[in-house]
């Protein structure tokens, strides 16, 4: 089964990420973003990424981008509406990057949003539903794949840990077997 619209927030691997009660791994098990690049995700040959990549894994989320077949488009930038932490300045926003691969058409004009949303940050590495709406409305008839996903959600299929609880190397596996 291969999909048109792939939206994803990988699980990155931080090098100060140290095992204690703030890390992210005691959040959910991060991936090495060698790892990410090398995942089959099962996209269509005309299809679009939306891809969540925080300021400091811009780059690997690029080289991700690329390595899963995709070229950069474009990105919107979520503003969290809160300071957060980080080393080079306290970061309160997270970029989604936007890809194509083929011949895919951007969104016709009426589902063309501002590149800055601005939605206040709830739970750690929850992503805002509106922005994951924004992409269902514009693309409503094609077929959607969501990786590293937390929870269903209709017209979309979900992989990731805390959905099925399989690894997702795994899944995606399964998947492109259907």
């Amino acid at each position: 089964m291969l999909f048109d619209v792939i939206f994803s927030d990988p699980p990155w691997r931080y090098d100060f990420s140290k095992k204690t009660v703030d890390s992210i791994e005691a959040h959910y098990p991060t991936m090495a973003v060698e790892e990410i690049a090398a995942l089959d995700v099962p996209s269509s040959d005309n299809s679009v990424l939306y891809l969540w990549a925080t300021a400091p894994k811009l780059t690997e989320a690029l080289c991700v981008m690329s390595a899963w077949g995709f070229t950069y488009k474009t990105n919107m930038v979520w503003d969290k509406m809160r300071i957060g932490l980080g080393y080079w300045s306290r970061v309160q926003h997270e970029h989604l990057l936007i890809g194509t691969k083929g011949r895919f058409s951007p969104p016709a004009y009426e589902y063309r949003v501002s590149s800055v949303y601005q939605e206040k940050k709830t739970r750690h590495s929850k992503k805002p539903d509106s922005v994951r709406d924004m992409i269902f409305n514009a693309y409503s008839s094609f077929s959607k794949l969501e990786l590293f996903g937390r929870e269903e959600h209709e017209g979309w299929v979900v992989l990731g840990n805390e959905v099925g609880g399989e690894d997702i190397t795994e899944a995606l596996r399964k998947l492109r077997e259907l």
